[in-house]
């Protein structure tokens, strides 16, 4: 479903930037301390900024305080408007919100909770119809 979304606001001319959860969190903490030199100065700013951030599989990621810290921030910049522009944020994951709020700080749980429309799905998983 996230990739159909991207697709069609791709065509639309917007910016989305799409990646896992582990990922990201670890790019912008290495980008803040400098490991990351091939990323470019415009890094942090697309993560916060770009039209359509998608975070796949939260939930899959190591935590710990730094990434907590850093999860916040992206979510609570994107959602105050922060960033001086409108942006939008999909979350992909396995969890329902009450591990969520086990998982992750209540000020993220609450953010998810309050500011995100939450759709289950069910059915086969896609990836294994795939393979038959």
């Amino acid at each position: 479903m996230s990739n159909c979304i991207a697709a069609e606001l791709l065509k639309k001319g917007k910016n989305v930037l799409y990646q896992t959860a582990p990922i990201l969190i670890e790019s912008v903490i290495d980008y803040k301390m400098n490991k990351q030199k091939n990323l470019s100065n415009d890094f942090y700013k697309t993560v916060l900024e770009t039209d359509l951030l998608i975070i796949d599989d939260l939930g899959t990621e190591t935590l710990n305080t730094m990434k907590l810290s850093e999860l916040f921030t992206i979510i609570n910049t994107r959602i105050l408007n922060l960033n001086h522009k409108i942006t939008k944020t999909i979350i992909s994951t396995n969890m329902d919100i009450q591990n969520i709020f086990r998982n992750y700080e209540e000020r993220i749980g609450s953010r998810i909770a309050g500011n995100f429309d939450i759709y289950y799905f069910f059915g086969d998983d896609i990836r294994f119809r795939k393979r038959s």
